[in-house]
């Protein structure tokens, strides 16, 4: 076990990992939760209208997909994902343990949200997470469609998340 290499993916690398990997599988992470808890100021919105993106934050569980790497392909994952989630260090590079469906407990690379980063949100209410969502764009695309592909993913692999559900009912509900 201590020679198996892992990465925990609970966004966007749960269905684009954009890496080789030799065994993908359902994982979860205690303690940390999934949250649109990071201000988003080039991809998902602008210094003027800043939008959102997920990070893990404190507390909870987080359901995601855990990937095996081989060995010979670590170096060539490592480089690829510090410069996909490290472009302005809003994340905390750690080796937390995870829980595979099978029962097995691995350990894996996982990035943490960095809570003293100028670009963490903290814990914002769903209504304020709802009202920067709704109104951001960046060089992505516009915030809504990463929630949206969020929700539509999660879905896909059977993954609820009460919240993220919830957000998008608030982004997507009738503005009165």
């Amino acid at each position: 076990m201590s020679d198996e290499l892992w990465v925990f993916g609970y966004g966007s690398l749960m269905w684009r990992p954009g890496f080789a990997f030799a065994e993908r599988t359902a994982a979860t992470l205690h303690g940390r939760r999934r949250a649109f808890c990071i201000y988003s100021v080039h991809h998902r919105g602008t210094y003027e209208r800043p939008g959102l993106v997920l990070g893990l934050a404190p507390g909870g569980a987080t359901r995601g997909m855990a990937y095996r790497i081989a060995p010979a392909d670590w170096s060539a994952v490592y480089s690829y994902l510090m410069e996909r989630e490290q472009p302005t260090e809003t994340y905390v590079e750690a080796r937390r343990f995870v829980r595979l469906t099978d029962g097995r407990r691995r350990e894996c690379l996982v990035f943490l949200s960095d809570v003293r980063h100028p670009q963490w949100a903290g814990a914002l209410s769903l209504e304020r997470q709802a009202q920067l969502i709704a109104s951001a764009a960046g060089r992505s695309g516009r915030n809504t469609e990463y929630l949206q592909d969020l929700v539509e993913h999660l879905a896909q692999e059977g993954i609820r998340d009460h919240s993220m559900e919830a957000l998008i009912a608030l982004v997507n509900a009738p503005q009165s």
